[in-house]
């Protein structure tokens, strides 16, 4: 391969050469997936097969790829969803002003289609959770922590030593 191309060859045949070569080395013999078929796909999803395969192999979520507002708004309806899991009020709140931001940011500077997204409001989401929160059951305590024993207790499970000379 570090070869260079001689001037009298046309690179095809230079490297159909190179091929030829390598096949009789025996290069290509026991690659993987040798003998396998091809996984059969149709025609109309042909263009668009790489990048699936990439994001599966490469296990990026296919909202990635979305527009800036399309993927907003699936956070959106995601915040919506999900309200009733956060521990706090302030913990929607802090989500919601987050999201909020980020809106706020996009229309500013909008990239991508046209689509109006709509600003999240924090009062009507605090209330759903609060709803949440009063239809679910009471939230089981754990037990107590054991507390450990004092560090003078530590000092005494360890061997005296007695200095050299004292005894």
């Amino acid at each position: 391969m570090t070869e260079r191309k001689p001037p009298d060859l046309s690179f095809t045949s230079w490297i159909d050469r190179q091929i030829s070569e390598a096949e009789e080395r025996g290069a290509f013999d026991d690659l993987p997936g040798a003998g396998k078929p091809l996984p059969k796909r149709s025609d109309a999803d042909d263009g668009q097969a790489w990048l699936r395969d990439y994001l599966r192999r490469e296990d990026v979520p296919a909202e990635e790829l979305l527009p800036a507002p399309l993927r907003l708004r699936k956070e959106i309806e995601r915040l919506t969803e999900t309200v009733r899991e956060r521990r706090s009020e302030q913990e929607v709140r802090d989500a919601v002003a987050d999201l909020n931001r980020r809106i706020l940011q996009w229309r500013r500077i909008p990239e991508g289609p046209p689509v109006y997204v709509p600003l999240v409001d924090a009062d009507l989401l605090v209330s759903r959770w609060r709803d949440g929160q009063a239809a679910a059951p009471p939230p089981v305590p754990s037990p107590p922590p054991v507390p450990s024993p004092p560090p003078w207790r530590r000092r005494r499970l360890r061997p005296r030593r007695t200095p050299p000379g004292a005894r």
